[in-house]
């Protein structure tokens, strides 16, 4: 018996995993990971794979990043953690004190989680007590876009709009206002992402107009809906819909957690429309990848109506026993140093040129509806016909195709649905962009040229978060 297969059967006696099927890893080999160095993965057989989907979108430096690793290290030998009610540490001043700088102006207290689900629910009712604290209680409930995704905590869950995330918990959740989304794939044949966005935006602007007295905020994941199948969509409509929410005194919540640091090619998506959202929640890229940590930024005037004595109740009495852990402080602190001295952004042109250029050619694939692209993630949507947008059956499940093809290959893709998708570390090489465009090529083939039949159950739901 193989390493590999020694620590697979002692995982799947005791273990259940996230986001999984766990009867599928009846055929479906799972992959214990030993170690990791720079973009590579490599199991305990020794076989590396390259983690094109920077580990759920999260390490955006390369995996043992000596010079993470060495702050979290002398982090480690001074403190490791000490709750941050009533008490405070250095990591975590500096790293406010920074991401306060580097954010957009306004932008002047951080309140700290310990992922990004949990900061979407710091937004959320920060916003809503806010309301209530300034004497406007009416204003209870929230505005999302269709195809959106915010986590999977409860009250995430409601300003959400993926079927096969929300279907079951229905019961269970928030009534919120769902506005049809900018979704640039969705536009008619030659309109510009830019005019569709526009246009788009009257379904907002209708339901402020109609319901603002009733609506505490609107909550958007800014330029990319990521687990939605990567959709994307012009900076106007985040513009007009900061010009809106003042005009209607309602909140603007931007869900950066997948989005910020890069991604899109600014430091911040937000950045793109010249606009201050009244909530920016961060999380993932944060920490490099390396530790669990969300940073819910907002403006001072949000914090004064919080601020007074304490029998007036008005404080914003919420908590996580690891929240500014000083271990995750450190692996941010670190993961910014690396942004400012290495002049990531400005490198990243450079490799999101070449992924641009890599996966061009899928555009005449008779199988592929549309590659798109916003700094440095790419999406290539596969389809059942290409003239009309026919999506694939999800229950035939083509991504999964490509994700074992890229893994016999040496790569880590894990598509979304139909939808493959590069979100690589900012370390990748232009080489290294090659091959994953050499691989999803590969995949792509075969995965449309399968003779795949499926009894298709109704309800099904339209976008579907799979491990292929």
């Amino acid at each position: 018996m193989s390493l590999n297969d020694s620590w697979m059967q002692r995982d799947l006696s005791v273990l259940w995993h996230p986001c999984t099927q766990m009867k599928d890893h009846e055929q479906l080999p799972l992959i214990p990971i030993r170690r990791g160095e720079g973009v590579w993965l490599e199991d305990f057989d020794g076989k590396r794979y390259l983690d094109a989907v920077s580990s759920w979108w999260v390490n955006v430096f390369g995996h043992a990043n000596p010079r993470i690793n060495q702050r979290i290290k002398d982090q480690l030998d001074q403190l490791e953690h000490v709750m941050l009610a009533g008490f405070s540490h250095q990591p975590v001043v500096e790293l406010s004190e920074r991401l306060v700088n580097i954010t957009p102006a306004g932008l002047d207290r951080v309140f700290y989680t310990d992922n990004g689900s949990t900061g979407i629910e710091v937004a959320l009712k920060m916003s809503f007590h806010y309301w209530r604290n300034i004497g406007r209680p009416g204003k209870q409930r929230f505005v999302t876009l269709t195809n959106s995704y915010h986590g999977e905590t409860v009250a995430a869950m409601s300003v959400g709009d993926v079927a096969l995330f929300t279907d079951t918990y229905k019961p269970l959740l928030l009534d919120t206002f769902k506005v049809p989304s900018p979704d640039c794939y969705l536009r008619p044949d030659g309109v510009s992402w830019e005019e569709h966005s526009r246009t788009m935006f009257a379904h907002m602007e209708q339901t402020l107009a109609e319901h603002h007295d009733d609506i505490a905020a609107v909550i958007v994941e800014p330029l990319i809906q990521g687990a939605g199948g990567m959709r994307m969509y012009h900076p106007i409509y985040l513009k007009l819909l900061r010009e809106a929410c003042d005009r209607y005194e309602v909140h603007l919540i931007h869900d950066e957690i997948a989005v910020a640091f890069g991604r899109t090619g600014t430091m911040f998506a937000c950045e793109q429309a010249g606009i201050t959202p009244d909530f920016l929640c961060l999380s993932k890229a944060l920490t490099g990848g390396y530790l669990p940590m969300a940073a819910v930024l907002t403006t001072d005037k949000l914090y004064q109506a919080f601020y007074d004595d304490y029998s007036t109740l008005r404080a914003f009495l919420h908590s996580h026993t690891y929240t500014g852990n000083p271990l995750a402080c450190a692996a941010a602190l670190a993961t910014l140093d690396i942004f400012e001295q290495d002049n990531i952004l400005e490198a990243n042109k450079v490799l999101a040129a070449r992924m641009a250029k890599a996966t061009a050619h899928l555009s005449d694939h008779p199988n592929v509806a549309e590659v798109r692209q916003t700094g440095m993630a790419v999406a290539i949507e596969m389809v059942q016909h290409k003239a009309s947008k026919t999506p694939y059956p999800w229950q035939e499940r083509r991504g999964l195709k490509v994700y074992q093809h890229a893994l016999q290959r040496g790569a880590l893709l894990r598509p979304l649905g139909s939808v493959v998708y590069f979100l690589p570390p900012y370390t990748i090489t232009e080489e290294q962009i090659d091959f994953l465009a050499e691989v999803a090529t590969e995949g792509i083939d075969i995965a449309t040229r399968a003779a795949i039949s499926v009894a298709l159950a109704p309800g099904a739901p339209s976008t579907f978060h799979d491990p292929g």
